[in-house]
């Protein structure tokens, strides 16, 4: 029922600004949080950041700086704007709702971009490449 679809994904030249939309239908009015993951070849996916139904986002300390995610609730968007952007950012970049943040192999739901998950709504990512 729950539908996620990433855009504005694509070719960027090092020290180059991106930004990311995500277009949500059937989430109901219990979904607390939405957020962005990456996943690069041969790489574990990783949190990029995570935002609640109270409009408080949160990064992980490796992406706190240059990454930025809001979000326009009477339109169903989620955005990533990321900036000074390096070949090390290129990835699959994943939108996600309401999945179960991950820690020491416990799980709970709380509105966190780690580095594990658990369940969750997923769309199908969209590729970036800097280069």
């Amino acid at each position: 029922h729950v539908q996620l679809m990433e855009s504005g994904g694509g070719s960027v030249e090092a020290g180059g600004s991106l930004r990311l939309s995500c277009t949500a239908s059937g989430l109901t009015s219990g979904t607390y949080c939405m957020g962005w993951f990456r996943q690069a070849p041969g790489k574990e996916r990783e949190g990029v950041g995570a935002i609640d139904n109270n409009g408080r986002a949160n990064y992980p300390d490796s992406m706190k700086g240059r990454f930025t995610i809001s979000k326009d609730s009477a339109k169903n968007t989620l955005y990533l704007q990321m900036d000074s952007l390096t070949p090390e950012d290129s990835a699959t970049y994943y939108c996600a709702a309401d999945w179960e943040y991950c820690s020491r192999g416990f799980c709970y739901p709380s509105c966190r971009a780690g580095r594990e998950t658990r369940s969750g709504y997923w769309g199908q990512g969209t590729q970036v490449t800097v280069s």
